[in-house]
């Protein structure tokens, strides 16, 4: 073999040599990457919540729901103190109006003082849209108004950051559930299904105030407290007249005072009868020997004489 035929066979067989680790080393990698893969998609299922969160969070905050320079959520509640000539009839009155303009009474109260005159505390839940007309009624209806107040609380942004709340929650509970889908271990499912509990929860608590303050937007609540407007003239007063009823009262106390003494009396001789008896017997007894002794007296003073 000559020199250059060696030099040739050795060319090839390091070039072999070179193929083959280059081969290898891509073979590793890409066994490296399909590990690391297979990893990610394990633990990505059980911190699903955390990246559905975080990423709900960087939306904007409700910004196409309610206009808040606009659309504002006020909750009213008004004040009334007034006088009126007749409780019952007023109460009737308003009782009508709230029907008419679609309210509810939430409490009723009616009262009678010492002086004979009625007051009554009402509280009633009247729509929106009727709460200022209903004032002016009630107003009208009285005879004097003693005091009036109107207080407003505005909740829109509280009813916003809810909403936005609720619509992050709402992304959760979707990515949750997709996730539910794809999961194969039995782990994995009882990981998500706990957590897709306590979003749904969070969801329900969310939900529920939200209605709350829709109701209250939607119905004003107003407190009305009345007084009957009237002069008392002191009358005669029948119970200190009540001559018959007086009558026989005092009959009926007479009658169980002899009743009591007669039982007491009766008590008396029959729970002592033996001993009264021995007594009476004795007392004979003494009364004889005392009249035979006189008797006796007399004749021995006669013989004496003689």
């Amino acid at each position: 073999m000559t020199k250059k035929r060696f030099y040739i066979w050795l060319l090839c067989i390091i070039t072999v040599f070179v193929l083959a680790a280059c081969k290898s080393d891509d073979s590793a990698d890409s066994s490296g990457e399909m590990a690391k893969t297979n990893e990610l998609s394990d633990s990505k299922e059980f911190a699903v919540r955390d990246d559905a969160e975080k990423s709900t969070e960087d939306e904007p905050a409700g910004e196409e729901n309610i206009d808040v320079t606009g659309d504002r959520m006020i909750v009213h509640r008004g004040n009334l103190e007034v006088k009126v000539k007749n409780l019952e009839t007023a109460r009737k009155d308003i009782e009508k109006k709230v029907k008419e303009y679609g309210g509810y009474i939430v409490e009723s109260n009616i009262y009678r003082e010492e002086n004979e005159l009625m007051s009554g505390y009402l509280t009633i839940r009247i729509p929106e849209k009727h709460f200022q007309q209903f004032l002016n009624d009630t107003e009208k209806a009285a005879v004097e108004v003693m005091e009036r107040s109107v207080t407003g609380q505005d909740v829109t942004e509280e009813y916003v950051d809810l909403e936005s709340r609720l619509k992050s929650k709402r992304a959760v509970e979707q990515r949750l559930l997709d996730f539910m889908k794809t999961a194969q271990k039995t782990e994995d499912l009882l990981k998500i299904s706990s957590d897709l509990a306590k979003v749904q929860e969070e969801i329900e608590v969310i939900v529920g105030k939200m209605k709350y303050l829709e109701n209250q937007t939607a119905y004003s609540t107003v407190d009305i407290f009345m007084k009957e407007n009237k002069v008392v003239v002191p009358g005669v007063d029948g119970n200190k007249l009540n001559t018959w009823e007086k009558t026989k009262q005092q009959l009926a106390v007479s009658l169980n005072f002899l009743l009591a003494a007669a039982s007491g009396i009766v008590v008396f001789f029959v729970g002592n009868l033996p001993i009264l008896t021995l007594v009476t017997l004795i007392g004979v007894g003494v009364y004889y020997f005392v009249k035979r002794r006189k008797r006796k007296k007399p004749h021995i003073k006669d013989t004496k004489q003689d």
